[in-house]
């Protein structure tokens, strides 16, 4: 059986300019690839997808960026902190009668001359960073690198050793690896060499990263901007550059950079990626070993049972407490009505002091940093509030956005703890951090600072506050006191059913959600009943109850509000508001 004429693993750049000379060839004309890719992403998508290609991919992160050979295939997880516009290029050109293409590449594989016969197009710039408050259990980058990159190494000094395209690539799973093959062997072989050796094994010499601080710079090609968005979370799949000179005979696109739009992004400290694919990333999608299961009702009962005992341990015995952050946990804005963020959740739980939030403010943020993929914690402080850089600032000097502290990605979680605030002045700093905070929490929008002008963001966060009283600061939707009961052990959880719960928080924030008419009329006339008994009571209170009517039936894995789960959500205001007297 004849192969591929083309690794698109180690090769891509091949594949894409054999497609493209087969694209020439059928008469296509070269004027029109600006706008189409000729099939190139078509072809990835299969050998990645159809193929089970993915898993052979090596994932671009600070360890295997040293070794990953320049020009190979590579995958960036990542959220867009920046758009730094657009960048022109000659796309294509002329050369003895031969058209040519530079997409995918910083540099013209063979000289351009001064051919009148050239195709200048565009691709967007986005600026990419490992997710803010990514959890480890979350992180890809660190699963299964080191064999995967293994491989395709071995298989690229094959190619170089046969001076030849091999009829069939043989690709081994990265996840399967075995210990002692050639390819892991190869691998432990270029860790031993000394840095100095690096370039004569035909590698770069690259800075050192840490996990947290590795940006990447992503070209993108033929995608209509309104597909990406700031702070989306992606996956993106495409050509590696990280040169530290361009020499060597290599030929440097002409008029490819604007030095202004990328100051302070030397491609020898900044990888570029230049996506062939890209697939935006959902929570189900940072759970690695996902459980391929139906989101059933028994099944998600069941779920919902061990991970209530389990927050019900965690919050020392607090029932109530536990099904309160259960709700919270799975809350979301799932439509927005005007102003209103409808869908959230905040939750204050009040009653700490020193000694509890020592104890269980750590068990709360051990809990929720195993369950959700994103999360952070944020120590509030009058030094915190007057200090801090919480929102997004535009500096023109670099053309850059400046991140701030609440920059995020869809659903990150915020635990803030309240009870370290002493009394003190807010300078001018501190009351708009305030006020950002506020802002986040009531309308779920970010302020970003463009200088000239203010412009707000939607986002979808999830903020829990940790206080000795009532937030005057972080006015919460509920607002419950802690009563734990015991100061019991935690036990230790294995991996399965962590992942069986991350799943099954990931699978019902995503279900709809309706109130059936008979549920309609049913809730309707308690809404009544109770502001005849409760003049206090207003909308917010109403919306409130049906955000949680809503949650409390996805819990169950149910789509439609039943009389028991209604029954539920009144009886649980019930007990809060005795509480709270």
């Amino acid at each position: 059986m004849v192969g591929r004429p083309y690794d698109c693993l180690a090769n891509p750049l091949g594949a894409v300019r054999f497609s493209f000379e087969k694209a020439v060839s059928s008469g296509s004309d070269p004027a029109s690839f600006d706008r189409n890719d000729w099939g190139v992403a078509d072809l990835f998508r299969e050998f990645l997808f159809d193929n089970d290609g993915l898993n052979q991919v090596p994932m671009l992160t600070p360890s295997t960026v040293k070794w990953v050979q320049p020009n190979s295939l590579v995958r960036f997880r990542g959220m867009i902190q920046d758009m730094l516009g657009n960048e022109f290029y000659v796309g294509a050109y002329k050369s003895n009668d031969t058209w040519n293409t530079n997409k995918f590449t910083d540099v013209s594989q063979y000289p351009m001359g001064t051919s009148s016969h050239t195709r200048i197009w565009e691709r967007r710039l986005l600026y990419c960073v490992p997710v803010p408050g990514l959890n480890s259990w979350a992180d890809a980058t660190s699963d299964g690198v080191v064999n995967t990159y293994a491989t395709s190494a071995s298989r690229e000094k094959r190619q170089r050793d046969n001076c030849s395209v091999s009829d069939e690539v043989e690709m081994q799973d990265s996840n399967n690896a075995i210990p002692d093959s050639p390819s892991a062997k190869k691998m432990r072989d270029v860790e031993s060499l000394p840095q100095e050796n690096m370039t004569d094994c035909g590698m770069i010499m690259v800075p050192d990263f840490d996990r947290n601080n590795f940006p990447c710079l992503v070209k993108i090609y033929d995608t209509p901007e309104s597909d990406l968005k700031l702070n989306d979370v992606l996956e993106f799949i495409g050509v590696l550059t990280f040169d530290t000179d361009v020499k060597n005979g290599e030929h440097e696109l002409e008029n490819c950079f604007d030095q202004e739009e990328l100051v302070n992004l030397p491609p020898s400290k900044v990888p570029r990626l230049h996506c062939l694919v890209h697939r935006k990333l959902s929570p189900i999608d940072m759970i690695l070993r996902s459980p391929t299961i139906e989101p059933k009702p028994h099944l998600m009962k069941e779920i919902r049972e061990s991970l209530l005992r389990h927050l019900t341990v965690v919050l020392g015995d607090d029932d109530l407490a536990a099904n309160f952050i259960l709700l919270h946990l799975l809350s979301k804005v799932h439509i927005r009505v005007d102003s209103i963020a409808v869908g959230k959740l905040s939750l204050n739980l009040t009653c700490f002091d020193k000694s509890s939030i020592s104890v269980f403010g750590n068990r709360i943020n051990d809990a929720v940093k195993n369950l959700l993929p994103f999360s952070q914690c944020i120590p509030l402080t009058v030094e915190f509030l007057n200090t801090a850089s919480l929102a997004p600032v535009k500096d023109y000097q670099t053309n850059r956005l400046v991140p701030g502290a609440l920059q995020c990605a869809e659903g990150s979680h915020f635990t803030i703890d309240e009870t370290q605030l002493q009394s003190g002045t807010l300078n001018s700093n501190g009351i708009e951090n305030t006020r950002l905070l506020k802002d986040l929490m009531e309308f779920q929008k970010l302020e970003y600072d463009f200088k000239y002008y203010k412009m707000q963001m939607d986002t979808d966060v999830q903020i829990l506050i940790l206080s000795e009283g009532k937030s005057n600061i972080l006015p919460a939707d509920i607002v419950i006191p802690f009563h734990p009961s015991s100061v019991g052990p935690t036990t230790v959880v294995d991996e399965q059913t962590l992942n069986a719960w991350r799943w099954y928080l990931a699978t019902a924030r995503s279900l709809p959600h309706t109130i059936g008419e008979d549920m309609q009329k049913v809730v309707e006339d308690d809404m009544v009943a109770a502001r005849q008994a409760d003049r206090s009571l207003g909308t917010e209170d109403f919306n409130r109850w049906l955000t949680m009517g809503r949650l409390m039936g996805v819990s169950f894995g149910e789509t439609c509000l039943s009389h028991e789960h209604w029954q539920m959500v009144k009886e649980m205001e019930r007990l809060r508001k005795e509480r709270l007297k």
